[in-house]
């Protein structure tokens, strides 16, 4: 790769990341009832209504998932793939794109909830304000994964369910995300 394809790929992957970033916070937001009240949340919703709106008449909610998000933010990581494969020179196979663009939204997912866990432990660390609209946000998308695990991890007065959920995050991530994407390179390069 020359430098000029590195930096393309560099903001390919800026761009499309920000717009998965968005659909996947609307999709999580929606399924954990987050509180619509908060100005982050009505920004995820007035940026991603255009889009999901109409997609809503053919694509229902599947009880609190978003599937309409989903599909798009899918789609999204479908159309990044065929671009960074483009900008090397090469022609993907279709069915390789399909099961890369699972394989990248699902790490995609997996890495946010990782992130927004490391954030929330810090918050509640650092006693920030428990109203602040970030910590609204983080706390009711992070909450279903802690929960169960809440109180059961406890040493020496310290819950430790945050580091068992990342534990359990990044296993996912390496035994399932890693391995489809290897099954979505080697369709799409046609090895």
């Amino acid at each position: 790769m020359n430098y000029l394809t590195n930096a393309g790929g560099l903001i390919i992957n800026f761009i499309f990341g920000a717009a998965v970033a968005l659909f996947v916070l609307r999709l999580l937001a929606e399924a954990w009832r987050a509180d619509f009240q908060n100005p982050i949340c009505q920004f995820i919703y007035r940026y991603t209504n255009p889009v999901l709106r109409p997609l809503r008449k053919v694509l229902p909610n599947w009880r609190r998932l978003s599937t309409s998000a989903l599909v798009v933010a899918w789609l999204i990581e479908c159309l990044k793939v065929v671009l960074l494969i483009a900008i090397m020179g090469f022609i993907p196979n279709p069915v390789g794109v399909l099961v890369m663009g699972v394989a990248e939204l699902l790490d995609f997912v997996l890495l946010l909830y990782i992130v927004l866990i490391v954030v929330w432990s810090l918050m509640s660390m650092l006693s920030t304000d428990r109203y602040h609209p970030v910590a609204r946000l983080v706390t009711s998308i992070t909450e279903p994964l802690l929960r169960p695990l809440r109180g059961r991890m406890v040493l020496g007065g310290l819950d430790f369910s945050p580091a068992v959920v990342l534990l359990l995050l990044t296993l996912v991530r390496l035994l399932v995300a890693q391995p489809l994407s290897d099954i979505g390179q080697r369709l799409m390069l046609g090895l």
